[in-house]
């Protein structure tokens, strides 16, 4: 069993979907299934309807799924847990109070060493725990060796007792800390791999001894991917617009581009453009660099063009506001110029727009119109402008000129034989 576990605290943003791509193509690739669980026992963070829009966002990648779970359907079994391990003495309740504990932080600040919890409660007499009437946090007792794994990006990754602390499992309120229901969801659910950023790899030892103290003997394998770096070189931020994956699909990026970059960026595919469901058959998790991937729109924008090509014309044309085989060829004619579906808009937009009847041509424009509009329908381009030119009398960039701006709103572009086929059963709308 996978598991792909976002917070509903936010957006989705690129590296979220990275994972959860990498997720639902090792499960395919393993056989096992995939389940999402919404990470929501911190509920002073949670946004209501976040959970609704990742699971959205995921179903548009097509990503698929076995079944959702939120984290906060557990709890009980975190505090059973957490019962069965202070009964074991492998945790113990801390009447530290937060005054003490910041105090504490502070003066380990001051010498310029890392905070650790001083031991204060770890051993205090029972009848003291039991007559205590202050707040307590539960925590785990530090492990009393080291903590190492094989990483499927990193290669082996080696923690000390001290690295991992004495780490709080339950807070006062008696609800579970992230760690602590990381872990006991991963044993609940039967997790066999993990998949997550590498900001996730100090708490995996954690998890790990969590899992250890708990005795559970199955072995969990990880994999934390690379950060992704903005064009300076820098970490990502939620503030950047392209981290977002809203805003991503907002400029008019297709959700197969953006797939594809994703899985591309820090790897070495046998081709550069192709689609998730390709992906699956040559996708290698330990191939992936160790190395920050860095986000480059522009490579971006040229995968996002080689997919509008992949498009037929009645999806294409359903992307640029229409349902017509014809838009989504007349859209084809453009896609060398464009990089999103909305310079693809841009560009189909003016067909549909008044034209310009008070400029240069804006008499013949006119005459044109009127004949559209009177006119039976023709099929032919020849015999269409032939038969302006017979009952206008145009000539000339006086009639050329016109009948361009008549068909396309525009005084240069495509050929109007080539456009022409495409516009003609519209051509009674773009008149009135």
């Amino acid at each position: 069993m996978l598991r792909f576990a976002p917070s509903p605290t936010g957006d989705m943003h690129i590296g979220n979907l990275r994972v959860a791509l990498f997720n639902f193509i090792m499960s395919k690739q393993l056989n096992e299934e995939l389940i999402i669980r919404i990470e929501d026992t911190d509920k002073e963070r949670n946004i209501e309807g976040k959970d609704k829009e990742i699971l959205d966002v995921l179903n548009l990648f097509n990503i698929e799924y076995s079944q959702v779970i939120h984290q906060s359907s557990h709890v009980k079994f975190h505090r059973n847990f957490a019962i069965a391990l202070m009964h074991d003495k492998k945790a113990f309740n801390c009447f530290c109070s937060t005054e003490q504990l910041e105090m504490d932080k502070k003066e380990a600040k001051e010498k310029k060493i890392a905070y650790r919890y001083l031991g204060r409660c770890e051993n205090l007499p029972a009848d003291q725990v039991i007559d205590n009437m202050a707040p307590f946090t539960v925590r785990l007792k530090k492990p009393l060796k080291s903590v190492s794994f094989t990483d499927k990006v990193k290669g082996k990754l080696t923690f000390e007792p001290n690295d991992i602390d004495s780490i709080i499992i339950l807070r006062q309120d008696k609800n579970p800390t992230y760690n602590f229901a990381c872990a006991c969801d991963d044993i609940l659910n039967d997790i066999s791999l993990v998949i997550r950023g590498e900001d996730h790899v100090s708490n995996t030892p954690k998890q790990i001894a969590i899992r250890d103290a708990l005795k559970y003997e199955k072995k969990i394998e990880y994999a934390h991917l690379p950060i992704i770096l903005d064009t300076n070189g820098q970490k990502m931020s939620k503030r950047d617009n392209a981290s977002s994956i809203k805003w991503l699909l907002s400029e008019g990026f297709l959700p197969e581009a953006i797939s594809n970059y994703l899985i591309l960026i820090g790897n070495k595919p046998p081709v550069e453009v192709f689609t998730l469901k390709e992906a699956l058959e040559w996708f290698d998790l330990s191939k992936i660099s160790k190395s920050p991937a860095k986000f480059d729109i522009d490579k971006l924008r040229f995968l996002n063009r080689e997919h509008m090509k992949r498009l037929d014309n009645k999806e294409l044309s359903r992307y640029v506001g229409f349902a017509d085989d014809e838009i989504g060829a007349l859209a084809k004619i453009y896609i060398d110029e464009c990089n999103t579906l909305n310079d693809l808009r841009e560009k189909i937009k003016p067909y549909f727009e008044p034209r310009d009847e008070d400029g240069e041509f804006g008499e013949g424009v006119k005459i044109i119109k009127k004949l559209i509009l009177k006119s039976d329908h023709i099929q032919d381009f020849n015999d269409f402008k032939e038969h302006v030119i017979n009952e206008t009398g145009l000539e000339g960039k006086n009639f050329l000129k016109p009948l361009r701006i008549v068909l396309t709103n525009s005084q240069d572009g495509p050929e109007l034989a080539i456009v022409y086929p495409l516009i003609k059963n519209f051509l009674k709308e773009i008149a009135s």
